[in-house]
């Protein structure tokens, strides 16, 4: 700008802001018309927009009030989701300013973490015994990160790291601090010294649980001193001079080539924090050592697990665990740390296989720019510089650093256009299959393959199972082509034969199970080796923390489900989801294999022997019956009766223990078995014992069969459908003879055509009558037989049924009395001889007064046997009389339960009720007066009553006046 406009700038500006602008430019008008101020004696003026010099550590403007008011803000939001998605932004920010080696970058992270640590919620969730929010704790955890990754930087000297540590320390002794361990449980000793663990046990400190930023107060004493790390890091071509005999095997591979053996989790943090602070050939340097160590220890462990087999079986067991130990982590180096064995690298907090992956990648992309990466972040940074130096010049303070960095560019090779990936072959590699893609892809194979014990905890198992399906899909990313066909069938054939892999022979009950890792596998292997394909996925279906038994090929513990049962094992929250994989791999694997035979009956028998869920189990069946009867093509029968045993096999498994989708299953299974024929069907009914219940065999499946639906679907015959029907008729009297209340009536109806199967039901029933089955269970059958015709073979069974009802003076409301009444009238209408019969059953059997009354009432309107053949209904003109039996017999049972019930309802009687027995002695004295002598019983009755009850003044008024 000139003068002018530049004094057109700050007239502008004041007069903008002049409340807040206006003191400050006055304040300044006067220093500068002071010859001898402070502002006179410098040349020139600040000029915040330059950004800083390139000697500078900060390179950004950081406006601490606006982040600090962003993060707060994003805080308070809570459960909404660009909350979320800000605050991941405001983490990238932190890295990019890292990877610029921007002092901001800390600044800006320290920020983030104030306001993390009054986070009000951490009070309430404290108060109230809640754990954190799932999407709160995976921020909590990138912060911790974020810290190993600050406090890791290669250029900060021990006073740098001191203080930081002073600053974590403060921090994890608040008691809000959350743990390291979202489930707060833990029963695994920490590692040794030196390595950074995964584990929420007491501190070093004391017995205080590990917080969130224990793991990066631990990193605060690792060193980048090492010399072999040195030349790790520095150089691009660094292999051992020395003779291959006399080398060191835990610092160099057999093709003499550098290696990293430091625990696991704790080198590739080495290795984000170079890439986080820029150093990324460093990092690829780091990265590509560690992937060869891993190597190399699985190449040794195998030839130990293949030596070991040649022993004994104890003294295999006892090396398959050395080898198993010395696998998940083994000294070496300049680290020797000690390992924890069962530490899981898939759901680590500080992903390191993730890491290792995300940074071959990097140097395999196919576009240039990809190492350069960037993050939109949040508007609160102005412009910055870019500072270089070199990477021994950041190790200055260590006494032992030597060496110089060599910045060799590496060589690339041809890819196709549309690859996101290609292969850069490492330098100085003499293997043509060694190229950073190949590595990574290896790498990634080799964590997801780790045999590694199930965390516990609901987040622990949850995080684990959700990081294993990121690397897939991640590793899914990656194109296949010759080179890494070989590499998969090399590593998987390495998976399998070795024992401590997911995929080995021999794997602990309690180890995470490979269905997901097994399932990618053999769809990425079948179209390559379908041998090597199917062994994978044989292999990984197992599930060995439910398995019942020891397998030939398993090695499983034969009391491992009742360990669980009885709690040995840390609870399986995501059991669920595990089976649910489990039934997705074999689905994959008996779709694929629908045209083989032998490969279908292999697949089939490993899911009846490892698949333990029996609704997983008919997903799997329904899924495959899918793919076996497509709407648009031809049926696939081997499939579909390969389907049809194993529905046989889930009918077996869940008559004895229920499943709630157990209906469901039996529809299926028949229609399963009518999709394959005739014969099918046949072989259901002929073993419906071993396979259904008896009302299952009746209700469901012989009625389905009989259904001309499933004659016409089958296109049968009339021979054929005879059969059928008398297939189905037989089960049906199995099913009635073993349980009469559930299937007599079923029965009954499927053998109607069949005189004799008709008979057989009848006289089941009428043996069960005696024991089995009640009064109204027999009524409705003999409703059914009334209703088809039958009304002599109904009017048996309402006398048996009659003879096991009991029906009580106040049971006014019973449900049985409509059958009663139904009874009667079938009686009446079959004649005076019936009704005769009938009545002494129903005078023994109610003692409701006001039932017999209506019986009494409803017999008496008309003349019995109405439903008699014309020559019996000649002879039955005339109405029955009151004083004769059967009609006297009734009367004077109705009587004698009004009176009965009139002296039980008058014991416990309030003042409320007294209209109501008024009601109920003028129906009685209806009834009463039916009987020649009935008006002088009934005034017996209203005497007696006035007698016995004077103590109740009111109600005996209202008697004498409705009654005298």
């Amino acid at each position: 700008m000139d003068r002018e406009q530049l004094q057109k700038f700050a007239q502008y500006l004041i007069a903008a802001h002049h409340t807040n602008v206006l003191p400050t430019a006055q304040k300044l008008a006067d220093e500068i018309l002071q010859s001898k101020s402070e502002i006179n004696q410098l040349a020139g003026a600040p000029d915040p927009t330059a950004g800083a010099s390139i000697d500078d550590d900060s390179c950004w403007h950081l406006d601490e009030e606006q982040v600090q008011e962003q993060v707060k803000l994003y805080l308070q939001q809570g459960s909404y989701y660009d909350s979320g998605k800000q605050l991941n932004s405001l983490f990238a920010k932190v890295r990019e300013m890292l990877r610029v080696r921007d002092s901001n970058g800390a600044r800006m992270l320290t920020l983030i973490t104030e306001q993390f640590m009054v986070d009000p919620r951490l009070q309430l969730w404290r108060q109230q015994g809640t754990p954190m929010t799932d999407k709160h704790r995976q921020l909590w955890d990138q912060l911790g990160l974020l810290w190993m990754v600050v406090v890791m930087n290669p250029g900060y000297s021990k006073r740098d790291k001191e203080l930081w540590r002073v600053r974590l320390r403060q921090w994890s002794s608040n008691d809000l601090c959350p743990l390291e361990d979202a489930d707060a449980r833990s029963n695994i000793p920490n590692p040794g010294p030196g390595a950074i663990n995964n584990v929420a046990g007491p501190s070093a400190n004391g017995d205080r649980p590990r917080t969130i930023f224990t793991r990066a107060i631990e990193a605060c004493d690792l060193q980048w001193c090492d010399n072999h790390l040195q030349n790790v890091l520095n150089k691009d071509y660094f292999m051992c001079v020395h003779h291959i005999k006399d080398m060191d095997y835990g610092l160099f591979n057999q093709s003499a080539f550098p290696l990293w053996s430091e625990h696991l989790p704790t080198a590739c943090a080495r290795v984000d924090a170079l890439r986080s602070h820029g150093y990324p050939k460093e990092a690829l340097r780091l990265a590509v050592s560690i992937v060869r160590y891993l190597k190399k220890v699985q190449q040794d462990h195998l030839k130990q697990a293949k030596h070991s087999a040649r022993k004994s079986k104890r003294k295999c067991s006892q090396s398959s665990m050395t080898a198993s130990e010395v696998f998940y982590g083994s000294g070496g180096g300049s680290s020797n740390i000690a390992r924890d064995a069962s530490e899981a690298w898939i759901g680590h907090p500080l992903d390191p296989i993730g890491c290792l992956l995300d940074t071959l990648l990097e140097a395999s992309s196919a576009n240039p720019e990809g190492l350069d990466g960037g993050d939109g972040g949040v508007a609160i940074f102005a412009a910055r510089t870019s500072v270089r130096f070199k990477l021994q010049d950041c190790m200055s303070n260590c006494p032992s650093t030597s060496g110089s960095s060599s910045n060799q560019s590496s060589s690339s090779s041809a890819s196709h256009a549309n690859n996101k990936y290609r292969h850069v072959r490492v330098t100085g590699s003499n293997d043509p299959l060694e190229s950073y893609l190949t590595l990574a892809y290896e790498v990634a194979v080799i964590g997801l393959g780790q045999q590694r014990v199930m965390p516990m905890g609901l987040y622990a198992q949850d995080k684990a199972c959700r990081a294993e399906e990121e690397l897939i899909t991640r590793h899914s990313e990656i194109l296949m082509d010759h080179n890494l066909v070989q590499v998969l069938q090399q590593q998987a054939n390495t998976l399998m034969e070795g024992t401590a892999s997911g995929l080995g022979s021999t794997v602990r009950p309690e180890s995470f199970p490979m269905h997901t890792f097994g399932r990618y596998l053999f769809q990425t292997l079948l179209p390559y080796n379908e041998d090597l394909a199917y062994k994978v996925g044989l292999r990984a279906m197992r599930l060995p923390i439910l398995e019942e038994g020891t397998s030939g090929s398993g090695g499983l513990t034969a009391s491992s489900m009742n360990a669980v049962l009885m709690g040995r094992y840390p609870r399986w929250f995501v059991l669920g989801h595990i089976e649910s994989q489990q039934c997705e791999l074999a689905s994959c694997m008996i779709t694929a294999a629908k045209d083989d035979p032998r490969r279908l009956r292999n697949v089939l028998e490993a899911a009846q022997r490892h698949i333990h869920s029996a609704s997983q189990l008919f997903k799997l069946a329904q899924d495959a019956f899918k793919v076996a009867t497509p709407v648009d093509g031809p049926t696939h029968y081997t499939l579909l009766k390969a389907t049809f045993d194993l529905g046989l096999h889930i009918m077996r498994m869940t008559l004895a223990n229920m499943n709630w989708r157990r209906r469901d299953m039996v529809h299926w299974m028949v229609r399963c078995a009518t999709e394959i024929g005739m014969g099918a069907l046949i072989t259901i009914m002929q073993s419906w014992y071993t396979l259904f219940s008896p009302t299952e065999a009746t209700t469901m499946v012989a009625t389905t069969v009989m259904s001309p639906t499933t004659a016409v679907r089958l296109n049968l015959n009339f021979r054929e459908q005879e059969e059928l029907a008398r297939c189905a008729r037989s089960v049906a009297l199995q099913c009635a003879a073993k349980d009469p209340p559930s299937c007599a009536l079923c029965a009954l109806t499927l053998c109607e055509k069949d005189t004799v199967a008709f008979k057989a039901a009848y006289q089941i029933v009428v043996d069960a009558a005696a024991g089995a089955m009640n009064s109204q269970q027999l009524f409705t059958i003999a409703r059914y037989m009334e209703h088809r015709g039958y009304a002599s073979l109904a009017y048996d069974l309402a006398v048996l049924a009659m003879r096991n009802l009991s029906l009580g003076y106040n049971q006014d409301t019973h449900p049985a009395i409509n059958d009663v009444y139904w009874a009667c009238a079938l009686s009446h209408s079959l004649g005076k001889e019936q009704l005769t019969n009938m009545i002494p059953l129903v005078v023994k059997s109610v003692q409701c007064a006001s039932v017999l009354a209506d019986v009494l009432h409803r017999c008496t309107l008309t003349a019995p046997g109405v439903g008699c053949p014309p020559d019996v209904k000649r002879r039955c003109i005339k109405l029955l009389p009151y004083d004769k039996d059967p009609m006297r017999q009734l009367l004077d049972a109705a009587i004698a339960a009004y009176i009965n019930t009139a002296h039980s309802r008058l014991t416990h009687i309030s003042p409320r009720h007294y209209g109501d027995f008024i009601e109920f002695l003028g129906k009685a004295r209806e009834t009463f007066y039916l009987a020649p002598d009935g008006h002088m019983r009934f005034t017996k009755l209203i005497d007696d009553l006035k007698i016995m009850y004077r103590g109740k003044k009111k109600l005996m008024h209202l008697v004498r006046e409705r009654f005298g």
